[in-house]
């Protein structure tokens, strides 16, 4: 087959590995409005069931997982291209450097066996040489591995990339929306290429076209060159704010820097500790060779890729969010061992459609229909503890997909009209979730079902829920009687409106 055949859109079939993540939930239907087949190996594929591309007809979605080698390599069987955009920092804790490097061996192996004509990998960008951070050089070693085989690789690298429901984005975001005066570390002085999210999706399917880009390493930037102390400046002035005070100390390390934004911002510190560490290292493009190569029509500034984040933020069009790639732990047996159960039935003059909408709508800044006091509370203790407490709140004010973060918990399971259960991912000695079921009575009024189910883990779970059951009447039944109230007040405003 020749160089031009290859990329042939129409005949090219694409494995993107990584699709329920940030970046692969953007490459995904950006490669199938090109005209690509593409197969997506995910670990959960309900994880994509309400992405609005699901269903399109030369998508293929396969279960599996890339730790085992067998699945990537079924999975990349018939491929003639592959993105690879897997990383675990969150996931593996300290050991992600060794699980990354775990996973892309596998990769590599399957790339070899299957014959694949080109990886697409996307790391980050950063000096060469001795001190590079834990996160960076994972990178590097990453990249490494991957042009080990006699497959070609393109590797991208790049930045901070800004964009609505990035990680770096919203520890940005959150950080300057908070903080009037901030102690920050030395290395806000140091120098970086930031890039919009939008132009990092063209690089990595413009390079599709280009057999040029094949085997090459790629820095990408966008337009301007700034310091991390001036992007919390244009931050600031694009959210309206007045203006914040920067102060530089040599004390703060990464670790205690990221136990700090796990505190202020919705990342938690285990994804903000090498994201705060990669930070000391100079981020600039070290060639033009993107440009050569892959002319894009339009590289935004810093402050042109901030306002189109924001803009986003504001419409509640954020397309995937940094939380989304979050694992979704197995069913609890509930039928098995000690299970405490809350459950509360209320009769609503409202369809079971307008009661399943405004049950979508719990936490985030609409709340939990009272008690919100006590939620906050709970949410402080939890993120004191190393949780993620409230702070990650909710990609989209109104609807929800399956393994999304809201607030402290994670949906674990949603039926349009019949069902939404949320699994608790606070600290709690055991299994937590909360479930909403909907049982239509009539054409106007239905029955929901909440129901909390906690397992105990030993005797300090039993001991929790004892001391929260008092609590439980005020909460669950305020809740309860909050979506009664929410719903009928909806179905009442709708038939006073003008016809």
């Amino acid at each position: 087959m020749t160089d031009s055949a290859i990329f042939e859109t129409s005949k090219t079939k694409i494995l993107v590995t990584g699709a329920t993540g940030y970046i692969g939930g953007r490459i995904v239907p950006k490669l199938l409005d090109l005209g690509h087949p593409v197969r997506c190996l995910v670990r959960n594929p309900a994880k994509l069931d309400c992405r609005s591309w699901r269903n399109h007809p030369l998508l293929e979605v396969i279960e599996g997982n890339v730790r085992d080698q067998a699945s990537i390599t079924k999975a990349m069987a018939g491929c003639e291209i592959a993105y690879y955009l897997i990383h675990s920092m969150e996931s593996a804790g300290g050991d992600y450097a060794k699980r990354d490097r775990e996973l892309a061996e596998h990769f590599v192996r399957a790339a070899q066996a299957c014959s694949l004509k080109q990886i697409i990998y996307l790391g980050g960008l950063g000096e060469l040489g001795d001190g590079l951070s834990q996160h960076l050089s994972s990178r590097r070693e990453v990249e490494s591995i991957l042009k080990s085989s006699s497959v070609p690789v393109t590797a991208f690298r790049a930045a901070v990339i800004i964009g609505a429901g990035s990680a770096s984005f919203e520890i940005l975001r959150y950080l300057v929306q908070r903080l009037p005066v901030m102690v920050t570390p030395k290395w806000v002085q140091t120098e970086s290429q930031p890039i919009g999210v939008e132009n990092v999706i063209t690089y990595l399917t413009d390079c599709l076209k280009v057999p040029k880009s094949r085997g090459k390493t790629i820095d990408i930037g966008g337009a301007d060159i700034v310091r991390y102390e001036e992007l919390m400046r244009i931050m600031a002035r694009e959210l309206g704010l007045p203006k914040r005070w920067i102060i530089p100390v040599p004390v703060l390390t990464p670790r205690l820097s990221s136990l700090w934004i796990g505190l202020v911002t919705p990342v938690s510190s285990k994804i903000a500790r090498p994201l705060a560490e990669g930070l000391r290292n100079r981020t600039v493009c070290r060639d033009n060779l993107a440009r050569q190569l892959l002319p894009q029509e339009k590289l935004l500034t810093v402050t042109e890729a901030i306002q189109s984040a924001l803009n986003h933020v504001d419409q509640g069009d954020i397309e995937t969010n940094w939380s989304m790639a979050g694992k979704i732990p197995g069913d609890p047996d509930w039928a098995g061992g000690t299970v405490y159960q809350d459950e509360r039935t209320t009769e609503i003059e409202a369809d079971a459609e307008t009661a399943y909408r405004v049950i979508c709508t719990i936490g985030g800044n609409h709340g939990y229909w009272g008690s919100d006091y006590l939620w906050r509370f709970r949410g402080l203790i939890d993120q004191f503890i190393g949780g993620p407490g409230l702070r990650r709140g909710r990609r989209h004010p109104t609807h929800l997909r399956y393994g999304e973060a809201v607030d402290f918990w994670r949906v674990r399971k949603i039926i349009p009209m019949k069902q939404l259960t949320l699994y608790a991912e606070m600290w709690v000695p055991g299994d937590a979730e909360l479930d909403f079921t909907i049982e239509p009575i009539s054409e106007s009024k239905c029955r929901v079902t909440q129901t909390a189910r906690f397992r105990p883990r030993g005797l300090t779970g039993i001991l929790y829920w004892y001391s929260v059951a008092p609590l439980h009447h005020f909460v669950f039944q305020a809740m309860l009687n909050g979506i009664r109230r929410e719903s009928e007040e909806n179905v009442q405003e709708l038939q006073t409106q003008p016809q």
